[in-house]
């Protein structure tokens, strides 16, 4: 992983996505960010972020309104397992008036990988998962 916790070469977009240590160094500030969890129930109880709100994709578009309250002002950052389901919640939050919502790069396998190593790792086949490493 590189310094910013991800994969060497990855490439992301900065203006709807922050990598894991940006996101690491947000949660250790005084305005720490609302984490949004969109993942699957299974996956949830398999690795999380602590003090995550969880609220899976599918869901999202129900229960915006949680997601409103629960920020109150704060930046929204939206996590799930390699960080292509959060980008899409992340986009979809911001049409709907959550401005600024980010997507973390790399979903929960990178911040494992390079922040929390206690979080597990896991291969998703349908509703199951299987830890890895």
């Amino acid at each position: 992983m590189d310094a910013r916790g991800l994969t060497p070469g990855t490439i992301i977009r900065p203006e709807y996505e922050v990598t894991p240590r940006q996101l690491a160094d947000l949660l250790g500030s005084q305005k720490k960010p609302l984490v949004l969890d969109v993942r699957l129930d299974s996956e949830f109880r398999t690795a999380q972020i602590k003090d995550s709100l969880h609220i899976p994709l599918h869901l999202l578009e129900g229960r915006v309104d949680e997601v409103i309250d629960a920020a109150a002002g704060r930046m929204v950052v939206t996590l799930c397992h390699h960080g292509v389901r959060s980008l899409k919640a992340s986009l979809f939050l911001r049409q709907v008036g959550v401005s600024g919502a980010m997507s973390m790069a790399g979903g929960i396998d990178a911040w494992s990988l390079a922040i929390d190593a206690s979080v597990p790792r896991y291969e998703r086949s349908g509703e199951m998962c299987r830890l890895i490493g």
